[in-house]
């Protein structure tokens, strides 16, 4: 792909703005209708699995098993013991109330012969255990009248504790809550986005213009994500990383393209010419970026998990759709309003502006000494997008350029410490916020009876399970497994119709997912299984459920975290290898988006793992942080901060080319930069915050990581490390091979003289032979 395509297609969509909005506008209405009218196909259970873990799970597929979502009612009593008449009364109480319910079937009683595991060691508890009618899917639909006829049973025996805990309530419970977390986070984010805008900018078309652009392309995103979902099926996470990377990488790729637009005009140039120039060098670092993002994605094809595909795949699709929008609708808009994109400015003024910060408690003071609407104008007309602030960062940076690479760099290694004793795991109930009931009841449940809730299911398919070879191989594999001292009653097994395949559920010692477990689930692998039904002749034999679910996920993902850093590292390499005809741009460029994702993996092992700042974040540490974070952190950080990159490096490679020297080509393209990259990280900031303002661990962890990460790309990197790196390699940054000859050279699209001579062809240019800095 041609780099100039990005100047031709703004040109293009500037001259025909009504074929390309009505295009856009038709392909986000059609994309909708279509994924609203075909649906998605989710992933099964086997689909999602690793490992051993789907071979089980695909043989349970094939078994023709019903998978009812399983359901148990912990009956407790404090002194009494099943034995008592009034014990009795409550679990009779129990099985009657679930008799009368039909939802409910293959319903279990403790008190039953046969029932001795479902009474806990200590005697003072009883599990009465049921199925769902229908499919484990859709159970959640029909569990809520179960829940009320099990709390009218406890309004009925208030002397007991009576509760209900299985597949189907608690996933009904963490519906509601993460239903109300995000219908939130997709209030809030949208108006914040907004507001950073409208600060950014001054003006209300100006602010409205990205946020539009960019949930449009999140809706478009989201029914083309339906669409293939029938080719690669959606896990539940897909929507919630379309919304996300969407507004952040939709709003970055708008500014970047509407900052220059504006600081062409500022300088004077029409706005047709302000936005030819916008399209030759905005939208060729919006088009670089946006094929980096999207390798960056496609890292998690490679991850061995087709949740990380699903979740890949959806991510490509919002930053592609939202690439596509910013080079063509966005300079179609743009052209069509030409200078009446800033208003908005006059009918807001500084009174209207700083009632709009009041409602976040806002109110910085150089408001207030804004006294007319025609102040306000002027000073947003005057703006030229130098920062101040910046430049005081700046000075020293590149005047003492050693120093301060090595602080910056010290102070990012020292935050990615702690991420070398990284351990991760994959959330379980317990995991959940702790204000939920459902939490609370799996607590008691699992001091009663450790594993119940999330045994290992051992899957056995042979010729005939029934057969006597078989049952007695079964019954082998029950007694071995109590014996060794690290699985518990109550032992289940279930044959499937044709009496070829048997589930055995075993509960392993531990919560499912702490070490205990592991060191169960290894045990029975690779003692108990080969011992007993691994010697049935013909058998295959594997093991799923939570706990080896979690284990063989993670080996899956440790095992490809190699593939996946070597793909995205590889083709980013190769890609601003050709884009900047340099091989030390490239290799800084990696290193530096290391030490951010590096930092941003330390911060979150110290706050999450380490269990720091629980108060102020509202979490219980679980000593881990989730087990796809840090695949998808990486992959995500990359791509986000190869945008401030590109875009950062692009207009030095500009202003190198235009013949300032090194030190004022960082110095002013940084400076210059510098009002976009921090609008575009406080929009980032701002909509991870609200995700790491929800209930659930993982999202919080995710909010978390790519907040802070982001915070410290835009800062540290960006601000001290990146200029500081540059101006010590002066005229290496450019440096190419002579081997290397051969790469195709990008046609300059702006043509402008500057101080000096600049860069003649492709040679670099002695730094004394170039001339002063315009400044």
């Amino acid at each position: 792909m041609k780099l100039e395509l990005a100047a031709r297609a703004g040109r293009w969509s500037a001259a025909h703005w009504k074929t390309a909005t009505i295009g856009w506008l038709l392909l986000v209405a059609v994309a909708i209708g279509l994924g609203t009218a075909v649906g998605t196909k989710k992933l099964t259970d086997a689909e999602q699995a690793s490992g051993e873990t789907a071979r089980g799970e695909r043989i349970l597929d094939a078994a023709g098993f019903k998978r009812r979502a399983s359901e148990s009612v912990l009956v407790q009593s404090r002194s009494l013991t099943p034995d008592d008449p009034a014990f009795k009364q409550s679990v009779h109480g129990v099985l009657a109330a679930l008799a009368a319910r039909p939802e409910v079937t293959a319903v279990r009683s403790p008190l039953a012969p046969g029932g001795k595991g479902q009474i806990a060691a200590d005697g003072h508890a009883a599990l009465v255990q049921f199925e769902l009618q229908g499919r484990e899917s859709t159970s959640t639909d029909r569990v809520q009248p179960v829940l009320d006829a099990v709390a009218a049973v406890q309004r009925t025996h208030p002397a007991f504790t009576i509760e209900e805990l299985g597949q189907a309530s608690a996933q009904h419970e963490l519906d509601q809550t993460i239903g109300k977390d995000f219908s939130r986070a997709e209030r809030l984010t949208v108006p914040i986005t907004f507001l950073i805008l409208l600060l950014a900018f001054g003006a209300f078309v100006a602010a409205g213009v990205p946020v539009l652009l960019a949930f449009s392309a999140v809706l478009g995103s989201i029914g083309l994500a339906s669409l293939l979902s029938h080719v690669a099926h959606a896990s539940d996470a897909t929507n919630s990383v379309i919304l996300l990377m969407g507004m952040a990488v939709g709003v970055d790729y708008s500014l970047f393209y509407l900052k220059r637009e504006r600081e062409e005009r500022a300088a004077g140039r029409s706005s047709r010419e302000a936005l030819h120039r916008a399209a030759a060098t905005s939208g060729r670092a919006v088009l670089v970026s946006g094929i980096t993002v999207l390798i960056a994605m496609a890292g998690m094809l490679f991850a061995g998990s087709r949740i990380f595909t699903s979740v890949g795949v959806g991510a490509m699709v919002v930053v592609f759709v939202s690439m596509v929008g910013s080079l063509t609708v966005l300079p179609a808009v743009l052209g069509k309003l030409e200078d009446r994109v800033d208003r908005g400015v006059v009918a807001v003024g500084a009174a209207g502006l700083a009632r709009v910060l009041r409602l976040l408690r806002w109110e910085p003071r150089v408001l207030t000494r804004l006294k007319s609407r025609r102040t306000l104008l002027q000073r947003l007309k005057s703006d030229r997008a130098e920062s101040r602030l910046w430049g005081a960062v700046l000075r020293p940076a590149l005047r003492f350029p050693a120093p301060a690479a090595a602080l910056a760099a010290a102070f990012l290694v020292l935050l990615t410490l702690p991420a070398f004793h990284l351990h991760t795991r994959l959330l379980g109930l317990g995991d959940l916020p702790k204000s939920l009931q459902i939490v609370r009841t799996y607590k008691q449940v699992e001091r009663a009876f450790p594993g119940a809730q999330v045994p290992a299911e051992v899957v056995v398919r042979a010729p005939d399970v029934n057969a006597p070879e078989a049952r007695a191989a079964l019954a082998d594999l029950r007694r071995q497994a109590l014996a060794t001292g690290v699985m518990n009653e109550p032992v289940h097994t279930a044959v499937n119709a044709r009496g070829t395949v048997a589930r055995v559920d075993i509960p392993l010692a531990g919560n499912g997912d702490d070490a205990t477990s592991t060191n169960a689930l290894r045990r029975l692998r690779g003692e108990v299984i080969p011992a007993t039904v691994g010697r049935l002749h013909g058998a295959q034999v594997a093991v799923t459920g939570e706990t080896a679910g979690n284990y063989d996920f993670n080996r899956t993902t440790t095992s490809r975290a190699p593939l996946v850093f070597a793909f995205v590292l590889g083709l980013a390499f190769l890609l601003l290898l050709v884009t900047f005809r340099s091989i030390v741009v490239p290799l800084t460029a990696i290193a530096l988006n290391l030490l951010s994702v590096g930092a941003a993996y330390g911060v979150l092992v110290w706050i999450f793992q380490d269990g720091h700042l629980q108060g102020l974040l509202n979490f219980q540490s679980n000593g881990s942080v989730v087990t796809w974070l840090p695949l998808f952190l990486f992959t995500v950080l990359f791509g986000l901060s190869m945008d401030y990159h590109v875009f950062i490096v692009s207009r030095i490679r500009e202003l190198v080319d235009r013949g300032y020297s090194a030190e004022d080509a960082v110095s002013r393209g940084i400076r210059t930069t510098a009002s976009t990259v921090t609008s575009a990280a406080l929009v980032m900031v701002a909509v991870f915050a609200v995700f790491a303002s929800l209930s659930t661990l993982d999202i919080k962890q995710m909010g978390v990581g790519l907040a802070v990460a982001v915070l410290l790309d835009a800062t540290v990197i960006r601000g001290v490390l990146l200029p500081a790196t540059m101006k010590l390699l002066g005229r290496w940054n450019w440096y190419l091979p002579r081997w290397l000859g051969w790469l195709p050279t990008a046609k300059p699209s702006v043509r402008e003289t500057g101080p000096g001579e600049g860069v003649r062809g492709n040679r670099e240019v002695p730094p004394a032979a170039l001339g002063a800095s315009a400044d």
